[in-house]
This record gives C-alpha cells, structure tokens and sequence, in this order.
C-alpha cells in the first residue's frame, strides 16, 4: 500500500531507477575507501615524531622502503611463499577434517550426543596453547604450523556443518522419502543447499584463524616465514619492518578472501540459490 508521503519517494526512485538511498554508486565508494586511506596516511606521518614516538610507529615513507626491501629480497619472498603454503594447507586440512567430523556426527544423533560435550572441551582449549604441543611433535618446520592453523579452522566448519544438519527441515526430507527419493535425492535436493550458506561462511571465517595460527606457531619457532620476521623486527624494535609485514599479511588475507568469495558465488550459482540471495537483498 503506497500512502500519499510516500509519492515522493516512488517518483524519485522511478525517476532514477535506483532505491533511496543508494545514492553513491560502486566508483564513488572506491574512491571515498582511498580518501580515508590517503587521510590516514598523512596524518600518520604528520604525527610521527611530534605526537607520537617515530621509533614505535615509524613513518609511512619508511614502511614503504621497509615494504620494497622485503620484496626485493629473495629471503623476503621465501617467508612469504612459506607462509603462503602453511595457511593454504593448515586451511584445506581444517576444512576437510572439520567436514567430515560435521557431516558423521551430524548424521548419526547418538554419536553427535556422545562425542559434542569432548569437542567442545577440544575447542575450548586456546589453540596458541597448542602450539608448544604440535612444534614438540613434529618440529619447527611448517608442519606444525599447519596443524595448528588446521586445528582453528576445523572447529568452525564441524560447528556450522554440524548445526546445518541439526537444523535441517524435517518435513522436507520426509515428503521426499514419500515421493520414493533416496538418500542421494535428498543429499541433493535438502542437504546440500542447507548447508551452502553455513559451509562457506565457516570458510570465511576460518580464513583468518588459518593465518592466526600460522602466524602463532611461527612467532613460538620457526626458522623462516612472514611471522619469523615479525618477532625478528619487534625484537630489534625495527617498526618499520613490522609495518611491512603487517601489510603483507593483510594482502595473503586479501587474496584468500577473494578466492573464498568467487568459489562461494560460483557454487551458489551451480546450485540455483545466488538468485535466491540477490533477491533477498533487494527486498
């Protein structure tokens, strides 16, 4: 029902085709990110020094100089490729393991009632806690840190597969047990896209507790990687390597997210539900 205040209100949006408020279009917002970003950066070399001590933040121009000599380094972009190989491993193995885990304990309700109260005792344990454990076992090298980013990432995706499954409709599957479906039918039909959303937002948020971990077991022993010279540059209280590696983590954390983001819009295409979100979005 459309009231007389509202009039406006639809001549305007009929008029521009867009809804109200949506006023600054995708170009506009792009540049209002670089405004503030630019802002930042001049204020934080305006204050370095004068308001705050240049030996804690550095200086922007000295980030950058800090930032060409990682690149321009082969050690440099040996701790970034082995960083990059941690996450992308511990991430993959967390996902999986936590899949299955999610998938067997959410379809089988006794073994979930038996084994959730452990996992969750499991999960409570800080997992930079688990660190010390896992170099113990299998040494400095990554595949500690990729069993300890492996850990963090795996409970998120068991949580979200596990509590899909728990919420699932019930009368969907049994109308089509009734229409003679199996069990594939129903996998494919009730399962599947009940547990699209919740799966790749777990892989969303598992991203970052990937690089948390790494980055953990690499400040407690490593030989190399971004987090190794982290700790090497906070020990010579050298800020602006430490700026440096901050933005080369940000930029893995980017990348990840971007692949994370196309691989979820293109399985919600390949299972009929991006229409569905877009949809849900425009109303």
């Amino acid at each position: 029902m459309v009231t007389a205040t509202d009039t406006p209100a639809v001549e305007a949006q009929a008029a521009t085709g867009r809804k109200p408020g949506r006023r600054w279009g995708t170009p506009g917002v792009v540049a209002m990110r670089l405004a503030v970003i630019a802002l930042c950066l001049v204020l934080w070399q305006v204050m370095s020094g004068p308001v705050v001590p240049e030996y804690a933040v550095s200086k922007p121009t000295e980030v950058w100089e800090a930032l060409r000599g990682l690149l321009g380094s082969s050690t440099g972009w040996i701790d970034i490729r082995t960083t990059s190989f941690e996450v992308a491993v511990g991430f993959g193995v967390g996902v999986v393991v936590g899949t299955v885990l999610g998938l067997v304990l959410g379809s089988f309700p006794l073994a979930g009632r038996v084994m959730e109260p452990l996992v969750a005792a499991v999960n409570g344990v800080p997992k930079i806690a688990l660190a010390p454990l896992f170099v113990l076992f299998f040494g400095i090298g990554s595949w500690s840190k990729i069993y300890i980013a492996a850990t963090g990432v795996a409970f998120v995706v068991f949580y979200n597969i596990y509590l899909g499954l728990r919420l699932r409709e019930r009368e969907l599957v049994e109308i089509i047990e009734v229409m003679g479906g199996r069990r594939h039918h129903v996998l494919s039909y009730v399962t599947i896209p009940t547990l699209a959303a919740p799966f790749f937002a777990a892989l969303k948020a598992g991203g970052p507790l990937a690089i948390l971990g790494v980055i953990g077991g690499e400040f407690i022993a490593s030989s190399e990687g971004v987090g190794h010279e982290l700790f090497t540059a906070a020990m010579n209280l050298d800020a602006a390597s430490e700026f440096a590696g901050l933005i080369v983590l940000m930029a893995i954390t980017l990348i990840l997210n971007g692949v994370l983001t196309q691989l979820d819009m293109f399985a919600l295409r390949r299972l009929g539900l991006a229409t569905r979100r877009s949809s849900r979005s425009r109303s």
